[in-house]
């Protein structure tokens, strides 16, 4: 058998968490091609650190990752990132790659149907699925022709609809939100009037955005209703990973707003069988993550997105019962294909959780769900992906201890007390 490198693009917690599930469940080795050294891969030994400057350069990244594989000859190669905006490159350069990289990851057709968030929105309308009212706010002529609201129309439309603040407003391409920038800008904007909303999109006005930016109903709940569900769909069209969870405790610093801190894992079989035929329809392969909250008002499911990538809480799968890696390794590595597998779907009740148990039960306003997480922790632990055995110095230990000390006081300035909508 061949030996397997799996080198990841960027290292933010994502990638820590899918290389740690590649070195624990298959001992591949690991290593991460990035600018700087991130804080999650800070005093980690599990990986080899290939430092390249040029990251935001699509050809750059190419040839450095060409020269990876020229310098192993004898391996396997898988390359996995977490960015929107690394996937698409690499996507876009996927035929200049050395044909020994196995890439997890969709057509740019497939990529521009599911990220795009208007994309997104016309799937989920042709089959039926239950999205947020929205409203496409365009800065360009352009995208006025082509059927996007002026600012100002959308303002008038919020009346007309009959639409009530908060409203949450988010970018329909991340790519291009991630290039843009103006005071205030935060990763989900949460408007409670219309000159909080009106000041954002005068800001994007006078930068030309290029793309549409949502504004979107909010539906009722906190974030205990909000929940994470991954997928991957193999090169055969197979969904072959289905895995979900309801979030706990989201962050609530500007930069990460709205990312969950802590899940307690589970089945949601209508959400999963929704994710399934959105894929399919897209015609989509490699890992994929959904946002979906449950309307507290309804009890049904409204998904917000699809993230192309595995999401930066995978660990909460591996945790589950399900290795990340070893899903992907069963699809594109010949050594380890299983046949006719049937879908994975873990069934473990775990909890994930990045921040502590003291912090999180503070947040944990209902009895019964505290006294359900708190079950699940007392029989299977807490389970922290930049906790790892393996990858457990002395220096290392306590530095993801202060990074969990960090959070807390994070939570302090920015979410000091729980809310009934989490704003």
């Amino acid at each position: 058998m061949k030996p397997v490198l799996v080198v990841g693009l960027g290292g933010d917690i994502g990638v820590y968490a899918f290389l740690r599930a590649a070195h624990e469940g298959l001992g591949w080795r690991t290593a991460v091609v990035s600018k700087v050294v991130t804080t999650f891969m800070r005093y980690s030994t599990l990986s080899e650190w290939i430092h390249e400057p040029n990251m935001a350069d699509p050809v750059a990244l190419r040839d450095r990752l060409n020269g990876i594989a020229a310098d192993n000859p004898d391996h396997e190669l898988v390359l996995f990132t977490n960015l929107d905006w690394t996937v698409r490159a690499i996507i876009q350069q996927r035929e200049h790659l050395d044909p020994r990289w196995h890439v997890p990851l969709c057509s740019l057709e497939a990529f521009d149907k599911v990220s795009s968030k208007t994309g997104f929105q016309t799937l989920c309308d042709d089959l039926g699925i239950r999205t947020p009212v929205t409203l496409d706010v365009g800065f360009t002529a352009s995208a006025v022709a082509a059927g996007a609201l002026t600012p100002d129309s959308a303002v008038e439309q919020i009346e007309a609809r009959g639409l009530e603040f908060p409203l949450i407003g988010k970018p329909s391409a991340s790519a291009d939100w991630f290039e843009v920038d103006f005071p205030g800008k935060l990763k989900i904007h949460h408007f409670h009037s219309t000159a909080e909303l009106r000041e954002v999109l005068e800001h994007l006005a006078e930068r030309n955005y290029p793309s549409e930016f949502l504004v979107q109903e909010f539906v009722p709940g906190d974030e205990t209703h909000m929940r994470s569900l991954t997928a991957y769909r193999d090169s055969s069209g197979e969904t072959s990973l289905l895995a979900g969870g309801q979030v706990l405790l989201e962050e609530h610093t500007p930069g990460t707003l709205g990312i969950p801190a802590a899940i307690l894992t589970g089945v949601d079989q209508p959400a999963f069988d929704d994710a399934r035929r959105l894929l399919d329809a897209a015609g989509y392969t490699g890992f994929a993550n959904f946002d979906y909250k449950v309307s507290s008002r309804t009890g049904e499911n409204v998904f917000f997105e699809v993230n192309p990538r595995i999401g930066r809480n995978n660990h909460y799968v591996t945790a589950a019962g399900v290795n990340v890696a070893e899903v992907l390794a069963r699809d594109l590595l010949p050594q380890y294909a299983t046949g006719d597998a049937p879908a994975l779907t873990p069934t473990k009740e775990v909890l994930y959780s990045v921040v502590p148990w003291r912090l999180l039960k503070r947040y944990l306003l209902d009895d019964a769900l505290r006294a359900k997480v708190d079950d699940a922790r007392k029989r299977h632990g807490i389970a922290h992906p930049l906790r790892y055995g393996a990858d457990a110095s002395l220096k290392r230990r306590i530095y993801v201890r202060l990074l969990d000390m960090r959070l807390a006081r994070k939570y302090k300035e920015f979410y000091p007390e729980p809310t009934a909508d989490g704003l």
